[in-house]
């Protein structure tokens, strides 16, 4: 690749949830430690941004972390003086900016134009996946490329040593008791069972509570601040006042929002993972326990096909009596349905869910990851343009 072209722009603008800066923060992260990229990574929200890294000062317009330039993007930005890289990255449904659009339509040497879309598992993406769409209002390609599950798609986020580092993790035991010491948990193995919850709320969340309070297993669950916190704390105040509450043989503690290593260690340390939207589900992939991902909202239960298109694929090898008990309760999840009955079916399989997981991590790992597959889309492309210039 020319060494122009390893200077990239990545454009994010937090919608909500802190799953679109999550995204972009490791891809960026990764991008400039395994590949030499250097990375501008454009953010419109620096509050919601230092939530899952602390280092970022919401005072600072720039600034430099782990070899990543951060930007504040705002209406005020001067964006002739801040000059335009040779690969530009929309992320997430995000627009470029008009004025650094036209900026990039008047370089001799066009940048190429890249929209990271959202993960899907629907079979469409594939047929999608890397086409240029020219623009109307201006003499560029835009590429899209899509995260997935096949080969036929972009891969996931995955750094090169995750993996190991979650092994060595897990096999030092006072690595493990510092973490939860960090949490405020001083007594981790006195429970059983311990349970990651990162939920939207749910109107029938009770009676999922009061199945991980069975008389002989103590259950911890760990509850991140979010929409799903909210909603405990405001049916126990304890809760809210306190931070943890113990029912029975339920110990429910909130946790304030972590960098996002802290976060993986966390999806690591944990028996069962309750994910939701896309940065975290990724994350508990890699973690390979058992997990139960809440997809992102959206009007008229759409997100309910996109949920469906994903059982498929994720299901495809499991036995049939354990996707089944493991689908039941997903959708259950994801709707209003009570969830108690379902989840004693669910959890019934967790342990063939867990063997089943570390084969399907292996699997998507075969596939090669997001940044790399990125870095090597972008590579082609400028190879293409030398030989036919």
């Amino acid at each position: 690749m020319p060494a122009t072209a390893r200077r990239w722009d990545i454009f994010c603008a937090v919608i909500d949830n802190f799953g679109d800066i999550g995204i972009c923060w490791r891809l960026s992260r990764q991008l400039a430690a395994e590949q030499g990229i250097a990375v501008r990574l454009w953010v419109d929200d620096l509050a919601s941004f230092n939530k899952i890294c602390p280092q970022v000062d919401i005072n600072q317009t720039q600034q430099n972390i782990a070899g990543v330039t951060i930007t504040l993007w705002s209406d005020n930005t001067d964006w002739q003086a801040n000059g335009i890289a040779s690969v530009v990255v929309e992320a997430l449904a995000c627009n470029v900016p008009m004025p650094y659009q036209q900026l990039m339509a008047q370089q001799d040497v066009k940048p190429l134009w890249l929209n990271l879309e959202y993960l899907s598992a629907e079979a469409w993406v594939e047929g999608c996946h890397a086409l240029p769409s020219p623009q109307p209002h201006l003499a560029l390609d835009k590429y899209f490329f899509f995260p997935g599950f096949t080969a036929g798609t972009g891969g996931l986020l995955q750094e090169a040593n995750v993996q190991q580092l979650g092994a060595q993790f897990l096999a030092d035991a006072s690595a493990q008791q510092q973490f939860w010491q960090q949490l405020g948990v001083d007594n981790h193995g006195y429970y059983q069972q311990k349970i990651s919850l990162f939920a939207y709320d749910h109107p029938k969340i009770e009676s999922l509570l009061a199945c991980w309070q069975q008389p002989d297993i103590n259950t911890l669950c760990l509850v991140p601040e979010g929409a799903l916190a909210n909603q405990l704390m405001q049916f126990y105040p304890q809760l809210k006042q306190h931070g943890e509450l113990v029912i029975n043989t339920l110990t429910l503690k909130v946790l304030p929002f972590m960098p996002q290593d802290d976060y993986d260690k966390l999806l690591f340390a944990c028996d069962i993972n309750f994910v939701r939207g896309e940065d975290s589900v990724i994350r508990a992939h890699w973690a390979a326990k058992p997990f139960i991902w809440q997809i992102y909202r959206q009007a008229e239960q759409a997100h309910l096909d996109k949920l469906q298109a994903f059982m498929q694929r994720y299901c495809e090898q499991m036995p049939e009596d354990v996707a089944d008990n493991l689908q039941e309760f997903w959708l259950a999840w994801n709707t209003d349905s009570a969830l108690g009955e379902r989840w004693q079916k669910c959890s019934a399989k967790l342990a063939q869910i867990a063997e089943y997981n570390r084969y399907w991590r292996t699997a998507l790992t075969a596939n090669g990851d997001l940044a790399s597959n990125l870095v090597h889309f972008v590579e082609k492309k400028f190879i293409m343009r030398r030989n036919f210039s």
